[in-house]
């Protein structure tokens, strides 16, 4: 270790530390603009200048890339160092006087104006974007040109085939000059475009790096091959500089592991209709046509828009919904599924429900139900049904929507059909949500080929009456949408029922590989004062749609004993429970 002096009081680093790096470890801020972690420090905004002495005199460094040296004594806070960054912000914004980041910089050193001439300049040249794709493997852009000439660009300044269109130079970017649209437009061949998230149904991007979704089981990140840039161009590696477990190792590879069992049971779930194969629903050209996944998420406050119900065009509050029900069902003409999916009446009473009440009293939301059957069977199920035509307003019209139309450039949406006494109608609607059902995917199909299992005409597992999850295959089961179109509950009921049947057959096998649980050691803190954390949950908006949250938090904190107080958005969430778990030790609460 290296013993040196930071600002009066000793401190300790490794060999081969920069300054910067050790100041960070101990809490002591130097600003930099032109710092990447897994970037090699280059010192180019010089904004990180530091006073060091070597007990003669004094010389003024860029902490980002000078080492550390045992017995040296460095200042970041002397006046003659804040002088010094104060003109290069006060250069910097001369340059850039537009930049929100240097106009706060600014602030926090008192330039009200700068006294140099002002330039319309966007890029401060921290050459963070031309150092991240040369770590990317690409190193398609570069700074170009000298002095006042120079600029960050492709060679000869044309879209180029090296750029992957990747779009990390953008994200280190820390004034905005880079942008996806200037990468799409300036420098690649290709089309930036973020990786669309599956579980938020494409409504926003995903790392390729992430967790499935925030409760998946195992909450385990995985590496998307097919975007990893890694795997495009054996550069980059990033992510590694960032993970403090070492968790992440890119030379892994696929695994096939053989398990012998006694009894298999299938519940490979369901895939969503596709409504781009019905052209008369323009689905695939009208961004304000979604589907029952996407409005799901959008009214979910984890989901994409947090909560907040907009349309996809314009991110304006719709106020005119429909919802086109037996989209992919019931329906030989078009798809071939003349089965009904069961599900898709009370999914879509439910967001009109919900989309009423995310508009409030105050604002005016017509919704409105276009179906063949309304279907709702199911404990309670008729009474919910009543309640959103009674009590919420939701309207019910039964017709088939031939097709949506739209309206000149305002996005808005037209739609025709004929009412029950056969008379056409024409309604401009906002949004128009398709309730899609359920279809088996191909790959499901392959599996219960390959396991010589019966399917039924619409591609679902053959069961029978008397035993309906057992399928044709003696010891294979079935359970959730596989067995057929069915609801949560019911899936439940099923997955009972088959991990049952499958347990019957095993019975001669039971207990032989029982393994003793191991619980956590159980502290007694009868006689101990109460450490009392609060953890309030949102619960998304079912809690904070009705309760202000962040209110009583603050009021928890005013309570006696009370030693830790946060709110969470989901406080059932695997991770939010093990950052409970965590707190409760740092903390020492004995009571939650």
């Amino acid at each position: 270790m290296i013993s040196f002096k930071l600002n009066g009081q000793t401190v300790q680093g490794e060999d081969g530390q920069y300054i910067l790096q050790v100041a960070q470890k101990c809490g002591v801020d130097i600003p930099t603009l032109c710092n990447h972690k897994a970037l090699e420090p280059a010192g180019m905004c010089r904004l990180c200048t530091v006073e060091v002495f070597d007990g003669r005199r004094s010389r003024y460094v860029t902490s980002c890339n000078y080492p550390i040296w045992e017995g040296m004594e460095v200042r970041t806070d002397s006046e003659a160092v804040h002088q010094g960054r104060k003109l290069i912000v006060e250069l910097l914004l001369a340059r850039c006087p537009e930049v929100p980041l240097l106009q706060k910089l600014a602030k926090q050193y008192g330039i009200e104006k700068t006294r140099f001439k002002q330039s319309d300049d966007t890029c401060i040249l921290c050459g963070l974007c031309t150092r991240m794709c040369e770590r990317i493997g690409t190193s398609a852009i570069s700074l170009t040109g000298r002095g006042v000439e120079m600029e960050v660009n492709t060679p000869y300044g044309l879209t180029t085939d090296a750029c992957i269109a990747c779009g990390a130079c953008a994200s280190v970017c820390p004034t905005g000059h880079i942008t996806l649209e200037r990468v799409n437009t300036r420098q690649t061949k290709l089309t930036v475009k973020p990786i669309p998230s599956e579980y938020d149904m494409g409504l926003k991007g995903r790392k390729p790096v992430y967790v499935p979704y925030a409760q998946a089981v195992p909450n385990t990140p995985a590496i998307d091959r097919s975007t990893c840039v890694h795997f495009k161009t054996g550069g980059c590696k990033v992510c590694v500089e960032f993970c403090g477990v070492d968790a992440i190792d890119h030379s892994m590879q696929d695994e096939t592991i053989e398990v012998n069992v006694g009894s298999i049971i299938l519940a490979p779930g369901f895939e969503p209709f596709d409504p781009s194969k019905f052209d008369s629903y323009n689905y695939a050209n009208l961004p304000n046509v979604i589907t029952a996944m996407e409005m799901e998420r959008m009214l979910s406050a984890s989901g994409p828009t947090g909560g907040h119900l907009v349309r996809l065009s314009d991110h304006k509050e719709p106020k005119k919904i429909a919802w086109f029900q037996c989209v992919g069902s019931r329906d030989m003409n078009k798809c071939d599924n003349a089965y009904c999916s069961s599900v898709c009446c009370m999914y879509a009473i439910k967001e009109a429900v919900i989309a009423k009440e995310h508009a409030g009293k105050n604002k005016e939301l017509d919704c409105a139900i276009f179906f063949m059957d309304m279907r709702t069977h199911g404990k309670d199920f008729e009474r919910f049904y009543d309640s959103a035509k009674e009590k919420h307003g939701v309207r019910f019209i039964r017709s088939r929507v031939h097709s949506i139309t739209p309206v000149g450039s305002s996005d808005d949406l037209e739609v025709r059909y004929i009412t029950e006494s056969g008379e056409l109608a024409t309604e401009t609607f906002d949004l128009i949500v398709l309730s899609v059902g359920m279809e088996i995917s191909p790959e499901v199909v392959q599996i219960a080929q390959k396991m010589g299992i019966e399917l039924s005409e619409g591609r679902f597992c053959r069961t029978g009456s008397f035993n309906p999850v057992a399928t044709s295959k003696e010891g294979v089961y079935v359970c959730g949408a596989f067995q057929g179109p069915k609801d949560i509950p019911q899936s439940v009921v099923d997955s009972s029922a088959a991990a049952t049947a499958a347990g019957e057959i095993l019975s001669t096998a039971r207990n032989t590989m029982t393994k003793v649980r191991e619980l956590v050691p159980e502290t007694n803190v009868v006689n101990e004062r109460p450490r009392i954390g609060v953890f309030v949950c949102r619960c998304g908006v079912n809690i904070a749609g009705v309760v202000d949250v962040p209110s009583v938090a603050e009021y928890a904190k005013t309570l006696p004993y009370v030693e830790f107080v946060s709110d969470n958005l989901y406080s059932c969430s695997q991770d939010t429970q093990e950052t409970i778990s965590q707190i409760i030790k740092q903390k020492n609460l004995n009571r939650v």
